[in-house]
């Protein structure tokens, strides 16, 4: 009987840390918010701006954007733009004074970010 108790008391442990606390993701959830299979919504992008020009560089394409009157570039994987187009996108990491040595140029400041919508 004591043997017993002492499984029956093990495994009901078990049960207990194996449960997440409220509230917790599940590991489904989990991966989809590390790696999420599709990209976000365009209103789920936080930055908005008019595409000046775009330069394509192996598999970046560097985007000049007018954010509200103040002139940034920042580069996302490669993609099709026209000027004059609407874009939203996210925030990214920026560098400051980069140089690209394929475009052998020197961007003041070049936020990198992995999505880009085209929103008008």
């Amino acid at each position: 009987m004591k043997r017993f108790f002492l499984l029956f008391a093990a495994l009901a442990s078990f049960n207990l840390m194996a449960a997440p606390p409220p509230g917790h993701p599940s590991p489904g959830q989990a991966r989809d918010m590390l790696m999420p299979d599709k990209p976000p919504a365009p209103s789920e992008l936080p930055n908005m701006g008019k595409v000046l020009s775009s330069i394509d560089a192996n598999d970046f394409t560097y985007i000049e954007v007018d954010r509200a009157g103040s002139k940034v570039w920042i580069a996302a994987p490669k993609m099709v733009l026209k000027p004059g187009s609407t874009i939203r996108y996210e925030d990214g990491s920026v560098m400051n004074d980069f140089y690209s040595k394929l475009l052998k140029r020197t961007f003041p400041s070049v936020m990198f970010v992995g999505h880009v919508a085209v929103v008008d």
